[in-house]
Formats: structure tokens, C-alpha cells, sequence
């Protein structure tokens, strides 16, 4: 199809966190999204993002985000626990949702959120931003090419060491804390990206901390047939925080931060043979941004690099990995 080169989506955004100015300081490097409004949960905290980002209006309610005609699209940044909430509310006032991860605290609630998108035909998506950074869909592309030869290993760490705050986001456990949802996803995500979502086995050991949190935690995943992912997060740990695949011919490796990476290297045995450099000047959220309007704009209700039934797979892996730590979340 032709794109149209001036179309934009009206960006809501719902929440003012931390996590919600990252995303609409990069919105300004795509080429088909603005920031249009924000809501939060009073019309201060709305206004005084708004005036810092320059945003035409601020709401004071979420109800009034969702419910402004001329929002195209809800960015959700809020915790964990909100998220099914927050997604339901702006699915049923009939808006594109673009909600961070992880979708949801487990995979039930993201299955009442993706059955309810599905059946009013609106177009979803998990804010995995990582699956969409130009170095990690060249090593989609790598890998495809068979440049690595079959894949039969993946490695990937995601940890850092969080200040000690029992009532914070990353330890409080009514908060949806703890390294498996917050950190935990990347590296499982990258494993589903190359190998899928389904493992046959699941092994894993795990840390929890005095609030009740998992504060990091190791995964093997095995896929038969010689395949399986090495994995680990922590929140109470520093990791190099890099992923690695490695196949019968050659690997890759994904240095700094395989999350947000700016390169990634292609061996041929243990030789370098061709280096992806990315000298973009965004932090890296305009690339999920830039697939939702190219979604919209072509029509599709759900991105074919992250499909829903992906996400909803790997919300049951991480139920399964808790299951096996008896860990369970206030409410669930």
C-alpha cells in the first residue's frame, strides 16, 4: 500500500511517570505520532507534564483522556497492576492501545484485555520496545539469512542493583515488584524472539528478597532438538546486561545493553565479519511509536513483529516460572 507521509496519530498519554516522559521525548523523533494530551490523576501533575512537553491539553482524569475525540491512541506507562485496568478503559472509549510492558500482571488478565480488542476489532500492542530497535531486527535479519548457521543457544542477562525501597515499584509485591515482570521480561522476550515462546522444559532458581519479591532469578529453557536460552534478571544485581546467540555456524552478540542497543556484531566461527551500527539520535522509543502508526495506517488491529498471541504466551511462561517459586501477587 501507499503510505501517506503526512499522517499522524494523536498521541494520549496516560501517566506521567518517569517511564511516560521518556516516551513522549521521543515521539518528537517520529515521523507519524505527536503528543496531543495526557491525563493523570489530577489536572497539577497533567498540566505541569503537558507544559514541559509541550503538549496542547492536559486532563485531569483518565476517563477524560480516553474519552477526548480526538486522541487516536493511548500510550498506557502506568504500574503493573494498573495496566489491565487502564487498557480496558481506553479500548471501550474505542482507542488504539499501546501498553508497556509487562501487559499485564498475569496471562488472564492480558486474555480478557486481547478477547475484548479482538471482538471490537481495535488495535493493541505491548510496549516491548526492544523488539523494535534497528539492531535487534538485524539480528532478526541475521539470523533469517542464516548467517549463524541454526541457532541452538541464547544468552541473555538484564540486571541492575535498585536502592533499598521496600515500598517502591521494584519491591513492593502490591506493586506488581520484583525482577521477573519489571526486568525478567526482556530477556525472555529476546529468548521468544529467536526461538519462540513455547520451551518444552522450564528450569529455573530464584532469590526472594525480605519484602517477597523475586530480587533476581536465573531460567534455562529448553526447545528440544539441541535448543535452549540461558537467562537472567535481577533488580538487587548488576549484570552485564548483554545477549549473545549462538548457532552451528558462527553468533551474534548484542553488547551494552541488548534492551536499547546501538550495535550488534556477526561472527563467523570466532571471526568478526560485519558490525550494525545504529547513530540514531532517539533514546529508542520512537521505533514502537513508529510501528503503531505504520499499524494504523495500514489498517492491522495488532503488530506482526510482537502479535498478541506472542505476548499472551509469554505472560503464561512467566506464570509458570512463578508458579514453580510459589510467588503470587496481591489480587491474584
Amino acid at each position: 500500500m501507499t503510505l501517506d507521509n503526512a499522517y499522524k496519530v494523536k498521541w494520549g498519554i496516560l501517566s506521567t511517570g518517569w517511564i511516560a516522559h521518556q516516551f513522549v521525548t521521543d515521539l518528537a523523533h517520529t515521523s507519524n505520532g505527536i503528543a496531543y494530551a495526557v491525563g493523570s490523576r489530577n489536572q497539577e501533575s497533567a498540566d505541569e507534564f503537558a507544559k514541559n512537553h509541550g503538549i496542547s491539553v492536559a486532563h485531569a482524569t483518565y476517563e477524560d483522556l480516553v474519552n477526548d475525540p480526538e486522541v487516536d491512541a493511548v500510550y498506557i506507562g502506568t504500574p503493573h497492576p494498573f495496566h489491565k485496568d487502564n487498557a480496558l478503559l481506553a479500548l471501550r472509549a474505542g482507542k488504539a492501545v499501546l501498553c508497556e510492558k509487562p501487559f499485564t500482571v498475569n496471562s488472564a488478565e492480558l486474555e480478557e484485555i486481547v478477547a475484548y480488542a479482538r471482538e471490537h476489532k481495535l488495535f493493541l500492542m505491548e510496549a516491548m520496545w526492544s523488539r523494535y530497535i534497528p539492531a535487534n531486527a538485524k539480528v532478526r535479519e541475521w539470523i533469517a539469512a542464516g548467517r549463524i548457521g541454526d541457532v541452538r543457544l541464547v544468552k541473555a542477562d538484564m540486571g541492575f542493583r535498585a536502592d533499598w525501597n521496600p515500598e517502591g515499584r521494584l519491591l513492593n509485591p502490591a506493586l506488581g515488584g520484583g525482577a521477573l515482570l519489571d526486568v525478567g521480561i526482556y530477556p525472555i522476550s529476546f529468548a521468544s524472539m529467536i526461538l519462540g515462546p513455547h520451551p518444552e522444559s522450564i528450569a529455573s532458581t530464584v532469590h526472594i528478597g525480605e519484602t517477597g519479591v523475586d530480587e533476581h532469578f536465573s531460567l534455562l529453557l529448553s526447545y528440544g532438538d539441541g535448543k535452549a536460552a540461558s537467562l537472567n534478571g535481577g533488580v538487587r544485581l548488576n549484570m552485564l546486561q548483554e545477549a549473545h546467540v549462538f548457532g552451528t555456524e558462527g553468533y551474534i552478540a548484542v553488547k551494552g545493553s541488548f534492551v536499547n542497543p546501538k550495535s550488534a556484531e556477526l561472527y563467523a566461527g570466532s571471526e568478526l565479519v560485519e558490525t550494525f551500527e545504529d547513530d540514531r539520535a532517539s533514546i529508542g522509543y520512537a521505533f514502537e511509536a513508529e510501528e503503531v502508526g505504520r499499524c494504523l495506517q495500514a489498517g492491522l488491529t495488532e503488530s506482526p513483529e510482537l502479535t498478541l498471541d506472542e505476548s499472551v504466551a509469554i505472560l503464561k511462561l512467566l506464570d509458570q516460572v512463578r508458579a514453580g517459586w510459589g510467588l503470587t501477587y496481591p489480587g491474584e
